[in-house]
């Protein structure tokens, strides 16, 4: 049998072998994604609603307010996210290819509220 070369991994092109616990399969559903960094990671909330968006009125204006949930957070190095990224719009590609769909449109507000739900 041959004995395993020490290459340095960067002249080496890596693969990794992803293997999903039973237990993650199914996913965490998730509608909202808040993604901030540090100086040493970027960081990525995903959350749900907790219920549906309320007017308020204070010092700042008129808005709808969405209190929301994070289900699970993620954090990567800043090197990583480019990647993630560069990835994200290859999938993103081939999803409108196969689906016909484009972006999808932002819901309406709701009534009473000055514009879209931004965060």
């Amino acid at each position: 049998m041959a004995e395993p070369t020490r290459e340095p991994a960067r002249q080496v092109p890596v693969r990794f072998q992803v293997e999903v616990p039973a237990d993650l399969e199914a996913g965490v559903p998730a509608e909202f994604a808040n993604i901030w960094h540090t100086r040493t990671s970027f960081v990525l909330d995903f959350a749900v609603p907790k219920g549906p968006p309320q007017v308020v009125d204070d010092d700042t204006g008129r808005r709808a307010v969405v209190n929301a949930k994070v289900v699970t957070r993620v954090r990567i190095p800043p090197q990583q996210a480019f990647e993630i990224a560069r990835a994200l719009t290859q999938q993103l590609d081939l999803w409108e290819k196969e689906t016909g769909a484009g972006r999808p449109t932002p819901p309406p507000a709701p009534p009473g509220a000055a514009g879209p739900i931004t965060g």
